[in-house]
Formats: C-alpha cells, sequence, structure tokens
C-alpha cells in the first residue's frame, strides 16, 4: 500500500506518519523509486502499535524516545525471547504510585523483606533474583511501604493469593502472545497487552469488586 492509503486504514494523518518515520518509530517503507515507497501489514499493525503507546498509555503519552527504546528491544533478533519481552516491558513508564521506596525507612525495608518473602513462597525465582533491578518490583515494595506507613501492613500471606490470581493472567497473556508467528509480533503483542490490557484489568477487578459488595451486602 502507498503512504496514502496506510493513512486511511490507520487513521493516522500523512504528516505524523512521516514523522514516525523521521524518529525511527516505523521501519522504511519497502522503495519503489527515489519519491516512493510501499508499506505493508506489518507496517500497519506497528504504527497502531506506536499510536496506542504515544496517545492511550495507561499512564498518558509515552514519550517519542521511551517509544523508540520500547521498540528498539522489541525488534532486537539478537535476544531470547523473555529478555526481549522483558527490555521492551522495563522500558515502558510505571504508572505513578502512591508512595517511593526510596531510602531505607522502616516501612521499606519491611515491604522489600515482604516482598522477597512473598517471592519465595510463590517459587519465583526469576523476580527474586532480579528483585530491585526491576522496575515492577520497585513499584511493588513502594506501594506495600506505603500501606505499611498508612497503617495497613501487607504482608506476604495477605499478597499471595493475590499474586497468584495474577499468574494465571500472566499465563493467559502468554498464550495470546504465543499465538502470534514472529518474535517481532510476539513482543509487540506483549507491550501492546502492558499499555491496553492494563486499564481493562483494573476496571474488571471493580466491577467485580462492586458485584461482590452487593452479593454479599445487597444494593440498599
Amino acid at each position: 500500500m502507498r503512504l496514502a492509503e496506510l493513512s486511511e486504514r490507520s487513521g493516522v494523518a500523512i504528516a505524523t506518519i512521516k514523522y514516525y518515520l523521521r524518529e525511527g518509530l516505523l521501519p522504511p517503507g519497502h522503495r519503489v523509486s527515489a519519491t516512493t515507497a510501499d508499506y505493508d501489514d506489518g507496517h500497519l499493525r506497528r504504527l497502531r502499535l506506536v499510536r496506542a503507546m504515544i496517545q492511550v498509555g495507561q499512564v498518558g503519552q509515552v514519550p517519542v524516545a521511551t517509544v523508540r527504546e520500547v521498540l528498539r528491544h522489541a525488534d532486537d533478533d539478537s535476544l531470547g525471547r523473555t529478555i526481549r519481552l522483558g527490555a521492551a516491558l522495563w522500558a515502558l513508564p510505571e504508572e505513578p504510585g502512591p508512595g517511593d521506596q526510596q531510602g531505607d525507612d522502616e516501612a521499606v525495608v519491611t515491604a522489600r523483606a515482604e516482598v522477597d518473602r512473598l517471592l519465595g513462597v510463590l517459587g519465583w525465582s526469576t523476580a527474586r533474583e532480579l528483585g530491585d533491578l526491576s522496575p515492577v518490583h520497585r513499584s511493588l515494595v513502594a506501594g506495600v511501604a506505603t500501606l505499611i506507613r498508612l497503617g495497613h501492613p501487607w504482608d506476604a500471606a495477605l499478597m499471595a493469593p493475590y499474586a497468584r490470581l495474577m499468574h494465571q493472567a500472566a499465563v493467559r497473556d502468554l498464550d495470546l502472545v504465543e499465538a502470534y508467528p514472529s518474535e517481532a509480533q510476539k513482543a509487540e503483542a506483549a507491550v501492546a497487552a502492558a499499555i491496553l490490557f492494563q486499564p481493562v484489568l483494573k476496571a474488571l477487578h471493580r466491577l467485580a469488586q462492586e458485584e461482590e459488595s452487593a452479593r454479599r451486602y445487597g444494593l440498599s
């Protein structure tokens, strides 16, 4: 397809597509002449992913430099699947949390110990080995530390049932990712899921809370 058709099918303006091409967010088209290039369904898929990351990400607009870094990892054929997916997802900005895990105050120390104990109970050896190298691990420690400071001491025993439910969700996530034929598409799908599924899962969680509350206590 030519640039005009790519724009029409994606709903993205030609000027914006040209900007993404200049910034390296979209691979060059297949050159037909000095001034003309053809684009395929891979370009359309990548364009939709870029648009989702920049415009409808879970933490608001993602900076172009961050999008470029995420896509660089997604396209890196030298990486194994686990590292490739992990690197792409780690490059995404974390949703702002209620607290900070910097420093070694009592709440942070306790939270880190409880998270470590949780990972041991679950047998999540990879997460335990990575520890604070993982931005997700740091975010979890920060959230638990904030709960502790507010008088809600969430320990490993309280977190474990939730973590097991999240593992079931992760199994489903990767089952969907594995349905894609190429490694690049698998990485793209994982990134898209991280950006677009999180608001859906959060909404489903809240709806489930509302439903269970009504079942237990009624609507009055």
